[in-house]
This record gives structure tokens, C-alpha cells and sequence, in this order.
């Protein structure tokens, strides 16, 4: 009957032990997606700033030169 309680009490223990690591894994998983997040963000800034500077050097080549200043 006691080696049933010790028992019991270890059981107890690891699934609290293995309750803050799944809490740690989800804070780290978060942490990633947060920063996974920013970098696709930079990406689309960086995307229209070179889309715009492409219509930008079209528009002088289909203008004539004349009107550019």
C-alpha cells in the first residue's frame, strides 16, 4: 500500500514536470510564429517598394524625356 502511493506521487510529478515543458514549447512556438510573422512582412514591404521603383524606371522610359524632372 505504501509503494501505491509513492508510486501514485511520482506519477503525479512527471505529468507536471511534462505540463511545463509542453507550456515552454508553446510559448517557443509563439515566439517563432511572432517572428516568422515579421520577416514575411518585411518581405511584402520590400516587395511593393521594388514593384513601385519598377514602374517608376518603365514610366520614364515610355515618357519622353522632355517631360522628366
Amino acid at each position: 500500500m505504501e509503494w501505491e502511493k509513492q508510486k501514485e506521487e511520482e506519477a503525479k510529478e512527471e505529468a507536471g514536470k511534462r505540463r511545463k515543458e509542453k507550456g515552454k514549447k508553446k510559448k517557443q512556438k509563439k515566439g517563432k510564429t511572432m517572428k516568422v510573422k515579421k520577416v514575411v512582412e518585411e518581405w511584402k514591404i520590400w516587395d511593393e517598394e521594388e514593384e513601385a521603383a519598377k514602374s517608376e524606371t518603365e514610366a520614364k522610359k515610355l515618357v519622353p524625356e522632355q517631360f522628366h524632372r
